[in-house]
């Protein structure tokens, strides 16, 4: 029996050193943590369960047959963050570059199933050279499995892709078809053809880092949500994001203990608005003031800087918000600044995640740039998740509400359940200087007469009481108070229960 022991203990030492202490060394000079240290990192101490450890390849061509490593290239298994459970993969650039084999695939299937069937979320820590060459379709067909499930569990449990290393060719789509993507800086990049693929065909000169590096992917793109120094803070920001998330769409968000008092008067928020109705402010400052223990967690911080998106507490439950950032081009909704928010709210929806929403916006912004690139379908991809969503929703109107990006910003008429403004809010078709422009075009020449009409339009659109009174306001709030108010009316929704008309699927404008 000794003999037997020892004979597994050795096994799973040999499995435990992947392609062998040369090759972890390079990866620890490269400044990357092995497949293991990161699973270790991640999960909470002593909670990792290990699946396939000793699984091996099975591809005999081109000597294949003679290079065998027990795990083939990807650790599997689950554990617990912060005591609740999680499955993971973490691929391990030691064996095969990472490389993705018809094994190692099964490896990467076999725990999204799991996942599926037990109701719990996948983090997937890449770092691989992208499919097995060596053995042809049969890598392609894992790939496939894998993307597969990734469509089945999208909006059924919250799928989490870190990249800790290259992420290439047909790689890249699983980490696309998940929920977020953390990047590591300066160590991690993702394309879909490389730097000298792209020089052949296009004649274009470029380094691996500016097609596909952290820096490209969360300002330019928006393919990925975070970008963070190194494995370590990488892991740490996961461990963090996974406390704001319910396990499966059956579930609520966890609720934590807060030490924050919920009727908490936050007297300069009175000051926040200034004077000057053109003067930005930092609409930060808003979350971070009505959030339990100023906690903001910001989803896609680097990426249209226009509106804020991320995950607050109140009385220690998740809430998502979306706001208008007044210092970055006004507050405007544009294409980016759409697509940002459409899909983290629709993310909210399919999770049970309640959604808060601080507007300030004078409108979309207008340029050809944006006609041609489609703003039209983008806002109305903004416009349709607000309209689709069946979670609490409460909406916090600051300042500016004009037009069409007034009714986009979860309005009343897109089931808004609680839809507060503030007395600085002004809630108009456009603002008073285009309005009168347009109403009074006859008096243009008559520069005084234009002022008049100005001040007269600003007296009766300016504020939030003509909306009040037809009722697409709930209340006019003092700001201090805002955090109290929301508090109430999030308790007041967590009975809610709201169902669209049956339907195969929707149809999201594209």
């Amino acid at each position: 029996m000794n003999k037997i022991l020892t004979e597994l203990e050795a096994r799973r030492n040999v499995a435990r050193m992947g392609g062998g202490q040369s090759r972890i060394d390079a990866q620890h000079a490269k400044g990357k943590l092995t497949a293991r240290e990161r699973i270790d990192l991640l999960l909470d101490d002593d909670s990792f369960e290990e699946f396939d450890m000793f699984k091996a390849h099975r591809c005999v061509d081109f000597g294949m047959d003679e290079q065998q490593y027990p795990g083939d290239g990807v650790v599997t298994g689950w554990g617990t963050i912060n005591g609740r459970m999680i499955y993971v993969y973490s691929q391990d650039f030691t064996v095969f570059g990472g490389s993705l084999s018809e094994t190692h695939a099964e490896k990467i299937c076999k725990i999204m199933d799991m996942a599926m069937q037990n109701g719990a979320p996948v983090i997937g820590l890449n770092d691989s050279g992208g499919a097995r060459i060596q053995e042809g379709v049969a890598s392609l067909g894992g790939y496939a499995e894998v993307f597969q499930r990734n469509v089945m569990a999208s909006g059924v449990v919250p799928q989490i892709s870190v990249i800790m290393g290259p992420c290439a060719g047909g790689a890249v789509y699983s980490p696309a078809m998940t929920d977020f993507i953390f990047m590591v800086k300066d160590s991690s990049y993702m394309f879909v053809t490389g730097p000298d693929v792209v020089k052949t065909v296009t004649n274009e000169i470029v380094t691996a880092e500016e097609l596909g590096g952290a820096s490209t992917h969360t300002k330019k793109s928006s393919v990925a949500d975070g970008a963070f120094e190194n494995d370590v803070v990488a892991l740490t920001e996961v461990r963090r994001l996974i406390d704001f998330l319910p396990l499966n769409n059956r579930q609520k968000p966890p609720v934590r203990p807060f030490f924050d008092d919920p009727s908490r008067v936050e007297l300069s928020l009175d000051t926040l608005i200034p004077e000057n109705p053109n003067q930005p402010y930092d609409m930060k400052e808003l979350i971070l003031k009505i959030a339990d223990e100023s906690d903001f967690y910001e989803i896609q911080e680097d990426f249209a800087k226009n509106i804020l998106t991320g995950f607050i507490r109140m009385e220690g439950s998740t809430v998502g918000v979306v706001a208008n950032q007044p210092t970055v081009l006004a507050g405007c909704l544009d294409i980016d600044a759409s697509r940002k928010a459409a899909r983290f709210v629709r993310f909210c929806d399919a999770f049970e995640i309640p959604i808060l929403t601080l507007v300030d916006v004078p409108g979309f912004l207008p340029g050809t740039s944006q006609e041609f690139g489609g703003v039209i379908k983008h806002g109305a991809k903004l416009l349709f998740a607000y309209g689709e969503a069946t979670v609490p929703k409460v909406t916090v109107i600051t300042r500016k509400a004009y037009g069409g990006a007034y009714d986009v910003m979860s309005s009343k008429h897109l089931r808004g359940d609680f839809n507060y403004a503030w007395p600085t809010a002004e809630i108009a078709v456009m603002g008073a200087k285009g309005a009168t422009e347009i109403i009074h075009r006859a008096d243009l020449n008559n520069p005084e007469k234009i002022a008049q009409h100005t001040a007269d339009y600003e007296k009766r659109f300016a504020n939030p009481f003509i909306a009040a009174e037809k009722g697409f306001i709930d209340e006019v709030i003092m700001p201090g108070s805002t955090r109290r108010r929301v508090c109430r009316a999030f308790a007041s929704l967590r009975g809610k229960s709201l169902k669209n008309p049956w339907k195969k699927h929707d149809n999201i404008p594209l």
